[in-house]
């Protein structure tokens, strides 16, 4: 039994995927898919383009409902579930998107305070002080509350999408390609930031990701996912030992072994 496995049970798992489905049309994305995430713990899931890492996430945001399957979050059924249940598991999360998706139409605290103001009733008010706070956690100035997105570069814009994401001290953070578009200085500042962040909530986090980089540094497990299936999963201090092909061509890029390049 792998480290992963003896750590996931049925009291410790924050969340925990049986049997999920999706497909489109004739395409079948997910098939079958389980998956279990400790509470307190990060996992990292690898995949191909394609695979079904998005659409996965998506599922369990309810943003789309999987065609069979279960979706526990603390032990509750989240599919199926009515828009007054639904508000309730969203409160529990906080997502970083790939491209930060910052509304360009407010301004810098008011995006850090979207959730706080429209999702959980507090007054501008506090949620700017708030704001201002989780700005400055992130290694950014006070100055920029007034700026509106489009006048803060990549990085900066990435480090407002992380604050708005732990704004409301999320139970569970969901990380969408953290470090895309990034270069690397950038990029280690920002794994680093998700490391401190996601601890000091002790939050359970989810992360999808291409950048090797990024699972090393800020994953405690990782997944990998082909054929609409976790294949391996395993602690990150075993991922170049894993006894699994498709995650040893995976990992090392390779363009010749089990993975086609139809798939990837």
């Amino acid at each position: 039994m792998s480290d992963m496995a003896q750590d996931i049970n049925k009291d410790t798992a924050k969340i925990d995927l049986k049997g999920v489905s999706k497909a489109f049309g004739n395409n079948h994305v997910l098939n079958d898919l389980d998956l279990s995430i400790p509470a307190g713990k990060s996992l990292v899931v690898i995949g191909g383009s394609g695979t079904g890492k998005s659409v996965m996430i998506k599922c369990i945001l309810g943003l789309i409902p999987p065609d069979s399957g279960s979706i526990l979050i603390d032990g509750k059924e989240s599919t199926g579930q009515n828009l007054k249940i639904r508000a309730e598991f969203m409160k529990k999360f906080g997502m970083l998107f790939q491209g930060a998706a910052l509304f360009d139409s407010l301004k810098i605290w008011e995006n850090i305070a979207f959730g706080l103001v429209h999702g959980h009733g507090m007054c501008k008010k506090e949620a700017k002080e708030i704001a201002i706070q989780k700005i400055l956690a992130v290694g950014l100035k006070e100055e920029i509350i007034n700026l509106y997105p489009a006048e803060l570069s990549g990085g900066m814009q990435k480090r407002v999408g992380l604050a708005r994401a732990v704004a409301i001290s999320p139970e569970i953070i969901f990380f969408d390609e953290p470090t895309t578009g990034l270069d690397p200085i950038m990029a280690e500042v920002i794994n680093e930031l998700i490391v401190e962040q996601v601890q000091g909530l002790g939050a359970t986090a989810l992360s999808i990701t291409h950048d090797m980089g990024s699972v090393r540094k800020i994953a405690d497990y990782v997944a990998m996912i082909y054929g609409g299936k976790i294949i391996w999963k395993g602690a990150v201090d075993d991922l170049d030992h894993s006894g699994n092909e498709y995650v040893d061509q995976f990992i090392h890029g390779r363009s010749n072994g089990p993975i086609t390049r139809r798939l990837i």
